[in-house]
């Protein structure tokens, strides 16, 4: 799966383009986004290419909803308003009058999953979604929502986007399990680890001035790229030299090829 966050950020227009060019001969045939994306430009370029090179029905069209868009305080969340709101503005942006996975970011903690259900239920019907899935949730909270919809009779989750990588397991316990029983897509983010896993970084708190973790806020740079990270991405680099692989490529073959894994989202900034 490609994804596409950088568009519309360090990734400019004609950039973006040229890599899902290149993604598309190479065989991807499943894109992914979210509103929130440098405020809708991933959204506008990932749908203007698709639209000028005619290749919407060609592809797997995934975008995601509840990151704040605004300051009112409908412009976020789990709300029915802010769901369908959120579509209608995702539609214009991509240019296509239906969204194949819509996504909901993150886990609905102010307002109950029923209502987050119906509201995508009700936009499956009026045939602007195709299908849903749920994004970093944990694995009680993806039950609840199978649950809830087969006790209401509503469309349910096909797909949880987690964070899964050599250094991050955590989902290993309980949602790939549970995913794998209820027939859940899994569509990992970060196999890369934010390129710790690719040798992108050598110490900590000292960051090349081009890469992401630059950009962040120092806090979470500093949290995410850790000692033990650094050091498992040296121990990986040497394994993939020995298989005259580079080290990114190792990290999303092993994310790639565990079970229950659907597709891993690379996201590439050049």
């Amino acid at each position: 799966c490609l994804g596409t966050m950088n568009f519309g950020g360090s990734t400019n227009e004609a950039d973006s383009f040229t890599i899902m060019q290149k993604a598309v001969e190479g065989g991807i045939n499943f894109f992914d986004t979210a509103n929130v994306y440098n405020k809708g430009e991933s959204e506008r370029i990932t749908g203007k290419f698709l639209k000028e090179k005619n290749l919407r029905e060609q592809v797997v069209l995934a975008t995601k909803v509840y990151g704040r868009v605004g300051d009112l305080p409908n412009e976020g969340g789990s709300t029915r308003y802010h769901i369908i709101k959120a579509c209608e503005d995702s539609l214009q942006r991509l240019q296509t009058d239906h969204i194949d996975l819509y996504q909901l970011h993150r886990p609905p903690l102010s307002h109950p999953q029923d209502e987050t259900l119906r509201a995508f239920d009700d936009l499956i019907r009026a045939g602007k979604v195709r299908y849903i899935g749920c994004s970093t949730h944990p694995a009680w909270m993806v039950m609840e929502a199978l649950s809830l919809s087969e006790h209401y009779g509503l469309n349910r989750y096909i797909s949880e986007q987690p964070p899964y990588n050599l250094l991050d397991r955590r989902i290993e316990n309980e949602l790939i399990p549970l995913c794998q029983k209820y027939d859940l897509a899994i569509i990992p983010w970060s196999p890369l680890a934010m390129g710790v896993l690719a040798g992108r970084y050598t110490q900590t708190g000292n960051y090349p001035e081009d890469s992401r973790a630059k950009n962040w806020d120092k806090n979470m740079s500093d949290a995410r790229i850790t000692q033990r990270g650094i050091d498992v991405g040296k121990a990986v680099s040497k394994l993939a030299q020995e298989r005259g692989l580079t080290a990114s490529q190792l990290s999303l073959l092993w994310t790639k090829d565990q079970p229950g894994i659907t597709a891993p989202i690379i996201g590439p900034r050049t």
